[in-house]
């Protein structure tokens, strides 16, 4: 089971995919620009990084204004939070105080929400479905 650590956050990232997809169309992005915008805001009550924690929340808000009109920038956003929390793992300032592992778990987990991002932040769905053949052209008598 030491696995587990590793895998839940796979899991999580997934789950979070799915969630989000039944919410329709561009509302689905616009809550993902809020989501990543709330993101950035996080580690703020610890404090662990000092002003930097304010600088990189700025930073997350202007990504996540950027992202109200691009699943880009939202992608961007989950990775610039992947890199802070692997930061505040490193620094033993885990965004759950009581929980050691949970910077790095976030850090496992926002990079799979970032490559749905990437792709779109597509339902199921839309991401699977075949691409229709156009119907072919018939040649019409003179």
């Amino acid at each position: 089971m030491e696995f587990l650590p590793y895998i839940a956050p796979v899991g999580i990232g997934i789950v979070y995919a799915l969630l989000m997809s039944v919410i329709r169309g561009p509302h689905r992005r616009t809550v993902n620009a809020l989501m990543i915008a709330g993101a950035g805001a996080a580690y703020l009550s610890g404090g662990g990084m000092g002003g930097f924690e304010f600088a990189f929340t700025a930073l997350l808000v202007y990504v996540a204004f950027r992202g109200l009109n691009s699943w880009g920038w939202i992608g961007v956003g989950w990775l610039l939070h992947t890199a802070w929390d692997v930061v505040h793992h490193l620094k033993g300032h885990p965004i759950v105080p009581f929980e050691h592992g949970s910077s790095m778990g976030c850090a496992i987990c926002d990079p799979v929400i970032a490559l749905w991002c990437f792709a779109g932040g597509r339902s199921p769905r839309e991401l699977f479905r075949r691409p229709r053949r156009p119907a072919p052209v018939r040649e019409q008598a003179a």
